[in-house]
């Protein structure tokens, strides 16, 4: 049912919740897991040129050891794996990846919100992915991070 999942990941502690349910989804399908770090391209362009290349640089060595990260688990799974690190806006460059590497499956943590940030936020990655994907999306809330 599923070739290809792609697992993005931001580094966060949520992508260990997120790869104990979409691993097994990869594992049972003989799937490819793709793993996808994007570089959030308003963090960049918000500071002047000079902090801007050094914050990159950081960022892209940070996304290359979460994509690192995922291909250990999946490969330590038996899994074959695909890693990128891309720039871009996250949900949009998600869905962009997603398209292209013909993806069947995108498998997406998200932390829990509290009312007060469910108000005060522009909305969450997860979200924007669920409401524009044109394949299934399997979110995997991190409970133990709500309030």
């Amino acid at each position: 049912m599923y070739d290809d999942i792609l697992i993005p990941t931001d580094g966060s502690d949520t992508i260990s919740e997120t790869l104990a349910h979409g691993l097994p989804i990869a594992a049972n399908n003989d799937a490819t897991v793709h793993a996808l770090y994007v570089v959030d391209s308003r963090i960049t362009a918000a500071v002047d040129e000079e902090t801007s290349t050094d914050l990159e640089r950081t960022l892209e060595e940070e996304g290359r050891q979460a994509v690192s990260d995922v291909e250990e688990r999946a490969v330590a799974d038996g899994l074959e794996t695909v890693g990128e690190v891309r720039t871009g806006t996250p949900a949009k460059t998600i869905l962009e990846y997603a398209d292209e590497q013909g993806i069947d499956l995108i498998v997406i943590g998200t932390r829990g919100k509290s009312p007060r940030e469910k108000v005060t936020s522009l909305g969450s990655v997860s979200e924007r992915v669920v409401d524009n994907a044109s394949v299934p999306v399997f979110v995997v809330r991190n409970a133990g991070e709500t309030e």
